[in-house]
């Protein structure tokens, strides 16, 4: 099915995912115009995605599985009965894209594995995003957004500062970024299957995802040996870079090269030529006094203030935002990353928007996340179901219609 939207617009996802990290990306591609099944648990109330855990809700209806299944049609699938097994198979046969995250193997015992579906639909992109990948010594593990952060050393240098506790970066650092790299994983091989007619298997991990934040960090362990610490706000390769408070919280800053040489106009012309911070690397050293110095001195005025004056001199600045001023910053609101959509049981909801402009094929949420069935009869009609089928499946509880 055409959505009329987005350069992906005509290419046919059957979703095998769950939580964050596969809804994450197959919401991509869905904003990026692709048709995109979602398969749902039967019965409703085993679908986890939906209910068990969200403590989230609007109207009775999940925030969280909103947010990142808009724009997608739903099919709820018993798959573990041979008819529900039966019909994803079908619904893959005719997909570009097969998108899954359950641990390795489950899908292969439903015959919804790669090896068999490249059979009948060798042009199938089959994309995998699971803890620690396809292979190695840790493929068979599951695994979740907390460990992959810590095994790939990010809790090791995020924090107050050595010898403090670990401290998580509140966002799922890689369950958003393993979809990320999935969604350009899947595109890049559509264009190979453009060339060549072959699909291919596309694999990734929340701990490669998490590993690939560390670019900073590898690079000075590549070069010295050394290992990196938590450093609070700040930079490990440049000072100031970091959060400095003021009267009435903190403003973010970036002062490098003459940027230096401006800030120390604006907040303390002696500060330029102290022995402590005349150089980058010194100012590296001493950052926590650089920090205090540059405290003591912009605590005298509000961050709107700094901004004002930051903003006069072509200086990089921004303020430490909390969730809801992000979602009314007017550059948030003027780029469409926070949308209102018209759902049928939540009424109005805001979610975030496609963070990617395509000046030819625009694409974002168009559609809010479908109710529970919605789709079912309209999906399983283009797979050549017929309407007494169709009834009987739900008669059986081998899927389900709207509620």
């Amino acid at each position: 099915m055409e959505t009329g939207y987005g350069p992906l617009n005509g290419i046919r996802v059957a979703d095998f995912t769950h939580v964050m990290a596969g809804p994450s990306c197959t919401m991509m591609l869905a904003d990026m115009g692709a048709d995109v099944v979602k398969i749902e648990r039967v019965p409703f109330e085993a679908d986890d995605a939906r209910n068990a855990s969200d403590p989230y809700w609007i109207n009775g209806v999940s925030a969280t599985y909103m947010i990142v299944n808009r724009n997608k049609r739903s099919l709820p699938l018993d798959l573990k009965s041979p008819e529900g097994a039966a019909i994803a198979k079908r619904l893959a046969e005719s997909a570009d894209v097969l998108v899954e995250n359950y641990r390795p193997g489950v899908l292969d015992r439903l015959g919804l594995g790669y090896e068999d579906l490249k059979k009948s639909n060798p042009g199938i992109v089959y994309a995998a995003v699971s803890g620690f990948g396809r292979s190695g010594p840790y493929g068979h593990r599951g695994g979740y957004d907390l460990m992959a952060q810590g095994m790939a050393g990010i809790l090791s240098v995020t924090g107050e500062g050595p010898g403090r506790p670990p401290v998580k970066p509140g966002v799922p650092l890689s369950d958003i970024t393993a979809g990320i790299l999935l969604a350009m994983g899947i595109c890049a091989a559509l264009r190979h299957r453009e060339k060549t007619g072959q699909g291919q298997m596309v694999d990734t991990s929340l701990f490669e995802a998490a590993i690939v934040q560390t670019y900073w960090h590898s690079a000075m362990t590549f070069a010295t040996g050394a290992t990196p610490v938590p450093l609070g706000s700040g930079h490990p390769l440049s000072a100031p870079y970091q959060a400095i408070r003021t009267k009435d919280g903190h403003v973010t800053i970036s002062a490098g090269g003459w940027m230096w040489t401006k800030l120390c106009e604006m907040v303390g012309p002696e500060l330029e030529h102290d022995p402590r911070f005349d150089t980058n690397e010194k100012r590296l050293e001493n950052v926590k006094e650089l920090e205090d110095e540059l405290g003591n001195r912009m605590s005298a005025r509000t961050t709107d203030a700094w901004l004002a004056d930051f903003e006069a001199t072509g200086m990089t600045a921004g303020p430490l935002n909390t969730i809801p001023q992000m979602h009314a910053d007017p550059q948030a609101i003027a780029r469409e990353m926070v949308v209102s959509q018209q759902h049928p049981e939540a009424g109005e909801v805001k979610v975030l928007g496609l963070p990617v402009k395509f000046s030819a094929t625009p694409g974002g949420p168009r559609n809010p996340a479908s109710t529970y069935g919605e789709n079912t009869r309209a999906i399983l009609g283009e797979l050549g179901y017929s309407a007494a089928e169709i009834d009987g499946f739900v008669e059986k509880g081998i899927t389900a219609t709207e509620r």
